[in-house]
């Protein structure tokens, strides 16, 4: 009892410094504390949690950069990265669906957010989002081919999986896919 008695006096002595002291600290703390809220130093912070396999702070600490006005361009690619590593995907969508409505063709990242949806079910938002891809890009193999896939497998629209399966042959004739979009094509039947 006597020993927190003790420590109860001594804070209330440091707390009674004069109030030039105490008003200057007060300052030199906000400036810490701004200085921490740093978007550089909050985005550090996210990619050191990020090394040690700590996805959840590391997620914090990137949306927390980007909210402080740290450059989406930048941080939002290793934001979704830890999204995605922690199995996050419908996170990592909510994360990009902002950048998409303000930047509608930036097809890199619909395309990563198309392959969200289909890995969570959404194939009707993946089935969008591919279209865009394609409708801006209509040369990118990877696209067709995801497109195809999708078509196929999860929606059952053959015919036109069919299409897109040949399209990627088209354009990819030695892709790492061509073998498995061949073995997809209907066979015409005699």
């Amino acid at each position: 009892m006597r020993r927190v008695a003790c420590v109860a006096l001594l804070l209330l002595a440091s707390c009674a410094s004069t109030s030039e002291g105490s008003g200057k600290q007060i300052q030199e703390d906000l400036a810490t504390m701004r200085a921490e809220r740093s978007p550089d130093r909050l985005a550090a912070r996210g990619r050191a949690f990020a090394s040690v396999g700590d996805m959840t702070r590391a997620e914090q600490y990137l949306s927390a950069a980007i909210d402080a006005g740290g450059d989406p361009g930048v941080l939002l690619p290793e934001l979704l990265r830890v999204c995605i590593a922690a199995k996050r995907y419908r996170v990592a969508i909510d994360y990009a669906t902002p950048w998409l409505r303000r930047y509608p063709s930036d097809t890199k990242l619909r395309f990563v957010v198309a392959s969200l949806r289909s890995s969570i079910g959404d194939a009707v938002g993946a089935k969008t989002d591919l279209q865009q891809v394609i409708a801006n890009q209509p040369d990118d193999a990877p696209a067709h081919f995801a497109y195809a896939v999708l078509l196929h497998d999860q929606l059952g629209d053959l015919a036109d999986a069919d299409r897109e399966f040949r399209e990627y042959i088209r354009l990819a004739p030695t892709g790492a896919h061509v073998d498995e979009a061949r073995a997809s094509l209907l066979k015409t039947v005699p």
